[in-house]
This record gives structure tokens, C-alpha cells and sequence, in this order.
């Protein structure tokens, strides 16, 4: 089972191999904010993934297309609601109020 490693609060989060980074961050009470229900409609679920990015699911078109029309995105951006765990550990950073930040 991978670990999810959450930024700025250090959490460390088991999760199961194939869930989306939102349900495993929601599941574990972390303020992530999420409009459109996992959908990708929206930009809400933005996070930077710092390691093991190449051990999430690919990017879909729709995710794609979303992270396009968002100001501040670069190579570590992905959607907590589209991206699926693997088998590797995952660190992650939320982005925008609900973070704190």
C-alpha cells in the first residue's frame, strides 16, 4: 500500500492502490476543496505533486484541458480528484486557502 505524504501539514496517509488523491485527502481530514465532485469541471482540487508522479494514472484529456485554463500550473500540477495511486508513495502539496498557505 502507497503513502501519501501531505504538504504543509506532514501527514502521512496509508491508501490503497488505485483511489484518487481527493478521496484519500478528504478521508483523512485534510482541507482540500472540491466543487465539482470529482468531475474535473473545476479547478478546486489543484495540488502539486512533489514525488511519485510517474506512479499516478495518466493525465486524461478532460484533466488536461482543466489545468490549462488555471494561472500558476507547471509539471507538477494534477487534479487530487483525477489522480489514481499506484503502488508507490506519493508526496503531495495543497494549494490555495483551504491549505493554509
Amino acid at each position: 500500500m502507497p503513502f501519501v505524504t501531505v504538504q504543509p501539514s506532514g501527514n502521512r496517509i496509508e491508501a490503497a492502490s488505485g483511489a484518487s488523491l481527493l478521496s484519500v485527502l478528504l478521508g483523512a481530514g485534510e482541507p482540500i476543496a472540491h466543487k465539482c465532485d470529482g468531475k474535473a469541471e473545476c479547478d478546486s482540487c489543484h495540488v502539486f505533486v512533489h514525488d511519485g508522479r510517474k506512479t499516478l494514472s495518466k493525465m486524461t484529456a478532460a484533466e488536461n484541458a482543466r489545468l490549462d485554463t488555471i494561472v500558476g500550473v507547471g509539471s507538477k500540477s494534477r487534479l487530487a480528484c483525477q489522480a489514481l495511486l499506484g503502488d508507490a508513495d506519493v508526496t503531495v502539496e495543497l494549494l490555495g486557502f483551504g491549505s493554509g498557505l
